[in-house]
């Protein structure tokens, strides 16, 4: 046991005196060789750990340096953790039954909360219903409180039940734009045994987008709900060490292109090389080019490129930005000190071991959009036209149906300025302003068939777009604000304008949404529209004026203005000295944390009557909160030898969009007929997400995709499948309900990429409920994976060369899993056989895609919430 590593530094600060892990004394030269990322995981080993399993882990990130990856396991300790609304229902709806089951077996309920501290955004449930007008904000946000006062009732109960849980009201911003401006402090102080440490701020967050605020050195990633109930109550996350891929920057952005160009960009070099579940890190000169507000656009893609983190490391580009955002010049130089003293500090010319590496210019990036189906599918901003051309949309001959527009084959239905992505840094919103500013002084309009809004994230975003005059001319081109949450971006847009809606039934157009944010799987922005297109935020103004997707804006004219003279792009793209003025004009560090303040304040929110009980008071009538069953302390193991029908085989990239819907309600769908069928109004379901405090709801909603495939039968309806022994086909969760009770196991056959996509936890619960002990992938996505485990489902990766393409199950297959408890190790072989209805029989070899011994423990246990009751349990008798 190394006594060295229980030695600690020591910085003196202003005077005062405080404790570190000094890496540089503790490690001397080789520290320099390592990635930042792995010297933030190396400190916090140090800090954390204790004895023969910290010294086995010091050596075993050290050993990493040798071939670049590692099968060795590390603990991780987070100081925090961050969630948003529609994650931390669920989550805090599992924490209130977690208390029922330990009160019914004599303990007390509030032994049970969070050791870590827990910050909820309300940020998930605002849609966008009133547009283009002044009063918007508080329109939408007074729908908002109406139909989600019951779960937001619940939330304040949390708020105030569990210690260290701090919801931040609607109103307040997206969780992603919050961290930056207002909780994250890139280094912070923590009292151990008495004294004052300086450390790192590390924190997970139940979102695929928590590594934005990657871009201001701090290291944080997503996870799913179930692995952030670990770490909430004291245990850690267990890591095998990562692969770190780094990206080199050389040169600078050319004037005219943006940060969103450069994380478009991004992302499609780093889907092409495949860098799942690895950690990111850019290095070289040309990082220094980029600020941090451009640097986190960068970093909040990286579940977009399939990474676990896109890394920044803190240089003085970062103190600028925590300068700009109101942090006090004490905190800044102290951030400084930190940094340097202990080999945390960016080094322009430093080349640290990576595992592969990559090189862009930034002087080689280009205006660039993304889609109309995939954020990795990379285009000019010129071959839009080309791209939706080549799908030979055929129109119908319906166009005596909608006379009132002159309806290009693809529309503009919606265009949005929304998501962390890009309303996040200031110089964005800016450059959006500026080009609008233009297109109003030449007398622009955008068609009346196109949505347009803007949802900054953060209520700052209105007092510097007024500073610098720009909201007149948003105005004018429809873009008012229309709120400050994720909207659009998480399949929130409201109703689509009644003109697209009639001429799409029509099979007259095929229409298209444009926005800024940083996902376009079709149906995620909305159900009824499958093609969209991610851009910078002055690009989606651009292309509202067009009204039409199917346009060349690099040779064709934007518009024509009231001479009838033809307005092109380049006329109206602001300058790079442009948007620099006006952003040093608009922007004042005061701003941020007063308009948070004041958003803090919400009135309708503080209103609402919350009960004052450990227990949370469930009533049986409630369509949006229900205890559910999985919260329970013995649910049993799904591991075993057993053979199983396939309750659905699916295709490559199946998103958890695909498997647990975000967006609204359809009100002629049988998840609807539920809900009427228990009081609530079919024209006012709200969103899927706002169901999630339901088992009911969201076990009837799994799979529930007008774009899903079930390749079990051609045909089928919406989350419907095959009961094989019957030849009926039924609801998803009925067929599933009857394999149950005809005691018949069930798995689940998919793809490349399972589960990629949003970070919700119910995409696991809702196979859980439907009785899926298994998932056999070609490959997973990371956050979904670790969710399958946490509800006690075994992800199985297929062979190299075996897909449901190659497979081609039937109808009467069926499938044998050789998984018991005893034999599962983190990556071992589990041998499976497809037995064929005509009795053949092929056998494979999958891996178990369990990553860590402590997932094998909650695979025998059945899962996180029982590992954390039994836990409990165990510590109350001891």
């Amino acid at each position: 046991m190394n006594a060295l590593y229980d030695a600690p530094g020591e910085l003196v600060f202003d005077g005062q005196a405080a404790r570190i892990v000094d890496l540089p004394a503790l490690f001397g030269e080789r520290l320099a060789r390592l990635p930042v990322v792995l010297r933030l995981l190396l400190e916090n080993v140090v800090r954390c750990m204790r004895g023969d399993e910290r010294d086995a882990a010091v050596a075993a990130l050290f050993g990493w340096l040798d071939s670049g990856t590692s099968e060795a396991e590390i603990e991780f300790q987070p100081g925090r953790v961050l969630m948003h609304d529609t994650t931390s229902t669920p989550a805090l709806v599992d924490i209130a039954a977690m208390r029922d089951a330990l009160a019914e077996h004599g303990v007390d309920p509030s032994r049970l909360h969070p050791v870590l501290p827990v910050d909820v955004s309300v940020d998930h449930s605002l849609a966008v219903e009133a547009f283009a007008q002044p009063d918007a904000p508080a329109v939408n946000l007074g729908h908002e409180m109406r139909r989600n006062r019951e779960r937001y009732t619940f939330l304040r109960w949390a708020s105030q039940a569990l210690k260290g849980v701090h919801v931040n009201p609607p109103g307040t911003g997206i969780m992603h734009t919050i961290n930056l401006e207002q909780l994250a402090t890139v280094v912070t102080t923590e009292t151990r045994d008495g004294h004052d440490w300086l450390v790192p701020d590390m924190m997970i967050g139940t979102d695929s987008h928590t590594p934005m605020v990657n871009g201001i050195g701090v290291l944080g990633w997503g996870v799913g709900g179930l692995e952030a109930q670990t770490v909430m109550f004291g245990m850690p996350t267990m890591l095998r060490i990562p692969e770190v891929i780094g990206v080199r920057l050389t040169g600078a952005l050319r004037p005219g292109t943006l940060a969103t160009d450069l994380a478009l960009t991004v992302t499609q070099r780093l889907r092409a090389i495949g860098v799942a579940g690895e950690f990111v890190e850019f290095f070289g000169p040309g990082v220094a080019a980029l600020a941090a507000g451009e640097r986190s656009v960068v970093a909040n893609m990286a579940p977009e490129y399939g990474a676990t983190t896109g890394y920044f490391a803190i240089d003085d580009r970062t103190l600028a930005y925590l300068r700009a955002t109101g942090r006090s010049d004490a905190h800044v130089r102290r951030v400084a000190a930190y940094a340097q003293r202990t080999g945390l500090w960016f080094d322009p010319d430093a080349t640290p071991r990576y595992s592969r590496t990559i090189e862009i210019d930034l002087s080689a990036v280009g205006m660039h959009i993304a889609g109309p189906r995939r954020p990795q599918d990379l285009l000019d901003y010129r071959h839009a036209g080309a791209t939706l051309a080549a799908l030979r949309f055929e129109r119908q001959q319906a166009d005596a149906l909608t006379p009132k527009y002159p309806w290009p084959r693809h529309p503009i239905a919606v265009a949005a300025i929304t998501s962390c992505t890009n309303t996040s840094d200031p110089a964005l919103l800016i450059a959006a302003g500026l080009l609008a500013r233009k297109a109003r002084q030449r007398g622009l309009k955008v068609p009346p068939w196109v949505k347009t809004s803007l949802a900054p994230g953060s209520p700052a975003a209105a007092d510097y777009l007024a500073r610098a005059g720009l909201v007149d001319d948003l105005s004018a081109m429809g873009f008012d604000i229309v709120g400050y949450g994720c909207t659009t971006c998480i399949g929130n847009p409201g109703p689509l304008p009644e003109a697209i809606r009639v001429a799409r039934d029509a099979g007259a157009i095929h229409p298209v949404a444009v926005l800024s944010g940083n996902r376009n799987f079709p149906g995620r922005i909305h159900p009824d529209l499958d093609l969209g297109f991610l851009m910078s935020p002055p690009l989606v103004i651009a292309f509202a004026l067009a009204g039409n997707a199917e346009v060349d804006l690099g040779a064709e004219p934007v518009q024509l203005d009231a001479a009838g003279r033809a307005v092109h792009l380049h006329e109206l793209w602001p300058t790079h000295e442009e948007i620099a003025a006006a952003t040093a004009q608009g922007t004042d560090a005061a701003d941020f944390k007063r308009a948070f303040a004041i958003a803090s304040r919400n009135p309708a929110w503080h209103a609402l009557q919350v009960p004052d009980s450990a227990r949370f008071p469930w009533n049986p009538a409630s369509t949006a909160l229900r205890r559910p069953p999985f919260a329970a302390v013995d649910p049993g193991s799904q591991l075993g030898r057993y053979t199983a029908y396939p309750l659905l085989v699916v295709g490559d990239d199946v998103t958890t969009d695909h498997i647990s819907p975000a967006s609204a309600i359809p009100p002629d769908s049988l998840v609807a007929d539920f809900l009427v069928a228990r009081g609530d109004d079919r024209h006012d379901l709200n969103v899927f997400a706002s169901r999630r405090g339901n088992w009911e709801v969201m076990m009837r909603a799994a799979f529930h995709s007008k774009t899903l495939v079930n390749r079990l039968r051609p045909g089928m309806p919406v989350a419907h499948t095959l009961h094989v022994p019957s030849g009926e086909v039924a609801p998803i969760w009925e067929v599933a309900d009857r394999y149950r009770r005809d005691g018949d196991a069930v798995v689940l056959v998919a793809g490349d990429r399972y589960g990629t996509g949003s970070s919700r936890d119910w995409a696991a619960k809702g196979q859980r409920l439907l009785g899926i002990r298994a998932v056999l992938a070609a490959s997973f996505e990371r956050i979904h994976r670790s969710n399958l485990v946490g509800m006690g489902i075994l992800p199985l990766r297929w062979p190299a060369g075996v897909h449901p393409d190659a497979l081609r199950l039937q109808a009467g297959d069926r499938i044998e899993i050789d998984a018991p408890d005893a034999a599962l190790s983190p990556r071992c072989a589990v041998p499976v056989r497809v037995l064929r209805a005509d009795g053949t029989v092929e056998c494979h070899e999958a891996v178990a895609a369990v990553e860590t011994q402590l997932e094998v423990t909650l695979l025998r246990a059945g899962g996180v919430i029982p590992s954390i009751l039994k836990k409990t349990l165990a510590e109350e008798a001891a």
